[in-house]
C-alpha cells in the first residue's frame, strides 16, 4: 500500500495540507487502472483493423480494391499518415446510432508520391454505400484545407452513392462545403479525381471542378440522373455503363481525361501525371536530368511533312521526336481528337503541349476541340507550365451543326485562354495556318513569346485555291482556258502569300527554321524565358465566354 497524493482537508478551509493522506490506492489496482487506456486503445485499433479487413473482402468480391488498398497503390510504401481515423457520425434517425463505424466511410490523410506530399481522401463504398454525411464531409474538407495550407495536390478517390439520406440536409450542406473548397483550391494546388465506383447526383460536381478525372473501364460511372430516372422521365433505355461509364466520359462527353482497363494501371497513370506537375502555383514542377547531347538536331523531322499539302500526317510523331525521351502524357486522347493536348518535358522541364492533328478532320478547330484546348491552356497558365503550340490548322470546322452549337462562343474560349496566359508561350507552325484559326492558335499577335515556322508553313487568310477563286473569279471565267489560268494564279498566290516569309518579313514570326532544329530552338527559347514576368491590368477577374 502507498499513498497516491498527500494532504488532507483540515476543516479550516478548502486547501490541501502537505503530509496528510487524501486517497489510498492498492498497487495492483493502480497498475490495472494504468493499463485501461492502452487496452481501450488496442480494442479500438482492433475494431478499425477488423472493419478494414471486412471492407477489403467486400470490395474484392465486387472485383474492386478497398479504400485503403487504393491509397497503398497510389503512395510511396509506408508514407501514408492517416488523420481522423476514429471519427464517427452523430446521426440517430432510422437506427443509425446502432452502427457507428470508425472513419465514417472515408479515409483521409497525407502521403507521398515520388517523395512529394499529396493530400488524399478515399471513399469507402462498404460503409453506407460511401454516402456523404456531416462527419464524412467534415473529414474531406479538413484534408482539403490542410492541402491548401501546406501547398500540396489533392487526390480524391470517389466511390459513393451520393448524399446520406438519413442525415437529411447535412449531406447537402456537406457537398456545398466540398464544392466551395474545390473552387478555393482551383489554380492553387492541382486537384485530381479518381472515379473508382459510382459517382451520382450531386457527387459528380466536385470531380467536374477538379483539374483531371481518371476512370476505370467497367467500374466507374458518373451521371446526374441514373438509368431508372431517365427511363421514367424520357422512356429511354440505357445501361449504367452506356450512360456514364469510362469510355462514354472519355470519348463522348469529355468529362473525364483518362481511362484505364484496371485500377492498378489507373494508379500508375496518376503517379505519372503527378510527376509532371508542381505541388502548387508557387513551386516549380520537378526538373529531371537530360543527356548532354539532348539538344542535337533531329533529321527525322525534315521528312515528316508530306509533299502534298492536303495529305495528312500524325502530329504525335512530331511531338514524340521533340520531347525528352519521347515521353508524352496525352490528356483526353479519346475526345476531340482533332486537337492534341498533354504534358511532356524539354530540357528536363515540364511543358504543356497543344497541337492540331491533321489526321482527324484535317486539324480543324471545332466546338469540342476549342473547349478541350482552352481548359488545358488555363490549367498550364495557373501552374506556371510553359506552353508549346504546334500549328497545322486550315480553319474552323464549317457546318450548320457547328454554328448552331455555338462555335463562335466556344472558339472564343481558346482565344481568351491564350490571350489570358502569361506563362512562356512558344509556337511552331508546321504547315497550314489559315485565317482566324491561325490567330487563335497562339499567334504572335495574341502574345506568343516566340513564334517559329518550318519552310513548309503556309500563313495566310485562307488556302490558296479558295483565295484565288474569290479574288480572280472574273479573270478566270474570261480566260481562254479557265483551268490553266486558275492553276497559274494559284501558283502565283502560293509563291507570294502561302509561305512563312511574308510573315517573317513583317515580324509576325521570329524565325523560319529547318524542322531538325526545332528541339534545340525550343530549349534555347525556354531558357531565355525562364524568368519571364508579364503585368496585366488590375481587375477582379475576366469574363471568359463560357
Amino acid at each position: 500500500m502507498r499513498y497516491a497524493m498527500s494532504g488532507a482537508n483540515t476543516g479550516r478551509d478548502d486547501r490541501l495540507v502537505r503530509g496528510n493522506a487524501l486517497l489510498a490506492i492498492d498497487e495492483k489496482n493502480e497498475q490495472a487502472a494504468a493499463e485501461l487506456p492502452a487496452e481501450h486503445f488496442a480494442r479500438r485499433l482492433a475494431q478499425l483493423e477488423e472493419e478494414s479487413q471486412a471492407a477489403s473482402e467486400k470490395q474484392s468480391d465486387r472485383g474492386k480494391l478497398s479504400a485503403r488498398e487504393r491509397i497503398e497503390k497510389l503512395v510511396d510504401p509506408g508514407s501514408f499518415l492517416e488523420l481522423d481515423a476514429f471519427v464517427q457520425h452523430r446521426a440517430t434517425f432510422s437506427g443509425m446510432d446502432a452502427r457507428r463505424p470508425y472513419g465514417d466511410g472515408v479515409i483521409t490523410g497525407i502521403g507521398r508520391v515520388d517523395g512529394r506530399e499529396v493530400a488524399i481522401f478515399s471513399q469507402d463504398f462498404t460503409v453506407f454505400g460511401g454516402s456523404l454525411g456531416e462527419a464524412f464531409a467534415n473529414k474531406m474538407v479538413k484534408i482539403m484545407d490542410l492541402a491548401l495550407k501546406i501547398g500540396c495536390p489533392i487526390v480524391g478517390i470517389n466511390d459513393s452513392a451520393g448524399a446520406r439520406i438519413q442525415e437529411g440536409v447535412e449531406g447537402l450542406a456537406g457537398y456545398g462545403e466540398v464544392f466551395w473548397r474545390n473552387v478555393q483550391a482551383s489554380g492553387v494546388v492541382p486537384q485530381i479525381s479518381i472515379i473508382a465506383g459510382p459517382c451520382a447526383g450531386g457527387a459528380v460536381y466536385s470531380p467536374a471542378m477538379t483539374d483531371f478525372v481518371f476512370m476505370v473501364e467497367g467500374i466507374s460511372q458518373m451521371f446526374i440522373t441514373g438509368p431508372d430516372v431517365i427511363k421514367t422521365v424520357t422512356g429511354e433505355d440505357v445501361t449504367h455503363e452506356e450512360l456514364g461509364g469510362a469510355i462514354t466520359h472519355n470519348s463522348v462527353s469529355g468529362v473525364a481525361h483518362f481511362a484505364s482497363p484496371t485500377e492498378d494501371e489507373m494508379f500508375d497513370h496518376v503517379r505519372d501525371l503527378l510527376a509532371f506537375l508542381p505541388s502548387n502555383n508557387v513551386d516549380d514542377a520537378p526538373v529531371y536530368e537530360v543527356a548532354e547531347d539532348s539538344d542535337v538536331e533531329i533529321p527525322e523531322l525534315d521528312a515528316i511533312i508530306p509533299p502534298n499539302a492536303n495529305q495528312p500526317y500524325d502530329m504525335h510523331d512530331v511531338i514524340s521526336l521533340i520531347v525528352d525521351d519521347g515521353e508524352f502524357l496525352e490528356v483526353q486522347p479519346l475526345w476531340a481528337q482533332n486537337i492534341i493536348i498533354g504534358l511532356g518535358r524539354i530540357g528536363g522541364r515540364t511543358i504543356g503541349v497543344v497541337a492540331n492533328q491533321p489526321k482527324v478532320l484535317a486539324g480543324t478547330l471545332d466546338i469540342d476541340a476549342s473547349s478541350k484546348a482552352a481548359r488545358f491552356v488555363r490549367f498550364c497558365d495557373a501552374f506556371n507550365i510553359p506552353l508549346v503550340t504546334f500549328v497545322d490548322v486550315p480553319g474552323f470546322l464549317p457546318g450548320v451543326e457547328q454554328e448552331y452549337g455555338g462555335i463562335i462562343r466556344h472558339g472564343s474560349k481558346l482565344l481568351y485562354a491564350y490571350c489570358e496566359a502569361t506563362v512562356p508561350k512558344l509556337t511552331v507552325i508546321t504547315r497550314k495556318a489559315y485565317g482566324g484559326a491561325y490567330v487563335v492558335m497562339s499567334s504572335r499577335s495574341i502574345r506568343s513569346d516566340v513564334s517559329l515556322a518550318w519552310p513548309s508553313a503556309e500563313i495566310a487568310v485562307m488556302g490558296s485555291d479558295a483565295a484565288v477563286r474569290l479574288i480572280f473569279r472574273r479573270d478566270i471565267a474570261g480566260a481562254d482556258d479557265p483551268n490553266l489560268r486558275e492553276r497559274e494564279l494559284i501558283d502565283e498566290y502560293k509563291d507570294l502569300f502561302a509561305t512563312p516569309y511574308q510573315a517573317a518579313g513583317r515580324g509576325h514570326i521570329e524565325a523560319v527554321i529547318h524542322p531538325r532544329e526545332t528541339r534545340r530552338r525550343l530549349i534555347q527559347s525556354l531558357e531565355m524565358l525562364r524568368h519571364k514576368r508579364e503585368e496585366r491590368p488590375a481587375r477582379k477577374h475576366g469574363n471568359i465566354p463560357l
